[in-house]
């Protein structure tokens, strides 16, 4: 089964959001080889508040900012890596950055900031891995060629911060480094060196940062993360006028599944996500209560157009992130991350990112045919004929145009403890590439305007005794889905 999932890892890029504040920052940029048009931009808090133009190879940036400020530099053009490029920033401070060429998280920078200076000597420490992962970023090289050179980068980082001072640079650098261990705690080729770290810069580590170290410790073992089938625990968030509410409030309601949406203004598959999101809640009213928990900083939450459009409950954990909902429910620090919580306040499913399809057909499931879809959400059953002759079984598939999606031959039917096999098929061809046909909404904008399904049905080998519920498996290969617990009637 052929699956696209867009996911955001960083918190980042968002659009655009005026806080009016009376102290800035200035950073100014040159180098010979941008190419005027190249758009600059400047991101606090995950909102993006300055930007300039390129011409002639400079830019200047004005950034809000009310005292130590932690901010992004970004770069969209011609030649320029699809990468940030931390820039520490304090009122009144004028940073210089320059270069030679378009690889700007590489270029000088000149500022009066003891911390912008950790994180150079950082960035130095680890140059040409950093040169050789932008290279790849260029190239559009995949992840699992990018990995291995990032890995290498984190650990360089560890490798220097013992000879660096504790302050909100270095302890940002760990922090990122603990995040991606939390990521991929399994295969974190460096986590014993990460420990020894995390505790030896907590012993000298100055007052003041004790908020800092808490989050990192908390990356660096983190608690109990909830799994499919266990119960959804409480937890306390904010709504957009300021007031306190509590999972509990929604959990465990008669009839009524609950989705939790983990997002951030600037996460791209957030917001593209959102019109599906918004068609499913529509036919599945009264069933689905949809909670988005929101990770920017509240204010830049509250004053968003596009937070004030949200249909559902929307709440913000207040921390940015950083709260304890998110290490309890969310595997990775991922954003968006959507979590599936049944009536009886058990965990259905969870899952990184958005692939197209995923919400009509989880309304399909959830309004429709008793069934539980959750390993491809995609791919819903409408209706079941049993016979003494046959089984057969009407699916539905949603996806985006021109994406293909395939159904296997070895498709079976398991219920009694025995297997029923495939026999025949009508509006598929087994084991070859299918697309999905039909429009799925009357929206003719953003992924809705892309999203198609197709209908088609699979008979089986009849049941020695009807049951009364059944599992679809696509196979017993590596990769092969289940829906599971099919209703007979």
């Amino acid at each position: 089964m052929n699956k696209i999932v867009i996911i955001t890892i960083l918190l980042v890029l968002v659009a655009m959001a005026g806080q009016a504040q009376k102290k800035t920052a200035t950073i100014t940029g040159y180098s010979p080889a941008l190419k005027d048009g190249t758009v600059a931009e400047s991101t606090v808090d995950n909102v993006r508040i300055a930007n300039d133009t390129v011409k002639g190879g400079r830019f200047t940036l004005t950034v809000p900012v009310e005292g130590l400020t932690k901010s992004y530099l970004f770069l969209e053009g011609e030649g320029c890596p699809n990468h940030l490029m931390t820039i520490w920033l304090k009122p009144s401070v004028e940073v210089k950055v320059t270069g030679t060429d378009c690889l700007y998280p590489l270029w000088k920078v000149d500022s009066p900031l003891p911390e912008q200076q950790t994180l150079s000597r950082i960035t130095e420490y680890g140059y040409d891995t950093l040169a050789e992962l932008l290279r790849l970023s260029l190239a559009n090289a995949p992840w699992e060629e990018e990995r291995p050179v990032y890995m290498k980068y984190l650990k360089q980082t560890m490798d220097i911060l013992p000879s660096l001072p504790v302050d909100a640079a270095s302890l940002d650098e760990l922090d990122g480094v603990a995040m991606m261990a939390r990521n991929y705690t399994k295969d974190f080729p460096d986590m014993e060196q990460l420990k020894v770290l995390e505790a030896s810069t907590a012993a000298r580590a100055p007052k003041g940062f004790e908020e800092e170290l808490a989050q990192i410790h908390t990356q660096v073992y983190p608690p109990h993360i909830l799994q499919v089938g266990e119960e959804a625990i409480d937890a306390e968030l904010i709504d957009m006028q300021g007031q306190k509410h509590h999972l509990a409030e929604v959990l465990g309601q008669t009839g009524k599944y609950v989705l939790l949406d983990f997002w951030s203004l600037g996460c791209y598959p957030c917001r593209i996500s959102e019109p599906e999101m918004r068609e499913a809640y529509d036919k599945m009213q009264g069933k689905l209560e949809i909670i988005g928990i929101n990770q920017d900083k509240p204010s830049a939450w509250q004053e968003d157009d596009f937070s004030k459009s949200i249909a559902w409950k929307n709440w913000n954990d207040g921390k940015m992130g950083k709260a304890d909902i998110e290490n309890r429910y969310c595997d990775i620090k991922a954003i968006p991350y959507y979590v599936l919580i049944s009536p009886n306040k058990h965990i259905l499913w969870k899952g990184a990112g958005y692939g197209a399809g995923w919400f009509l057909g989880m309304a399909e499931a959830i309004s429709g045919h008793k069934q539980d879809n959750t390993t491809n959400l995609q791919l819903a059953i409408q209706k079941v004929d049993v016979d003494a002759c046959r089984t057969t079984v009407s699916f539905r598939f949603y996806g985006q145009e021109g994406y293909w999606f395939r159904i296997a031959k070895d498709s079976y039917l398991e219920a009694n403890g025995k297997k029923y096999k495939l026999t025949s098929a009508d509006g598929i061809t087994l084991d070859e590439n299918s697309y999905p046909k039909l429009k799925a909404s009357a929206i003719t904008e953003g992924i809705m305007g892309k999203l198609f399904f197709t209908d088609f049905t699979l008979t089986f080998e009849p049941f020695d005794t009807i049951p009364t519920t059944f599992d679809y498996k696509e196979g017993d290969g590596e990769g092969a889905f289940v829906i599971r617990n099919v209703s007979v009637e």
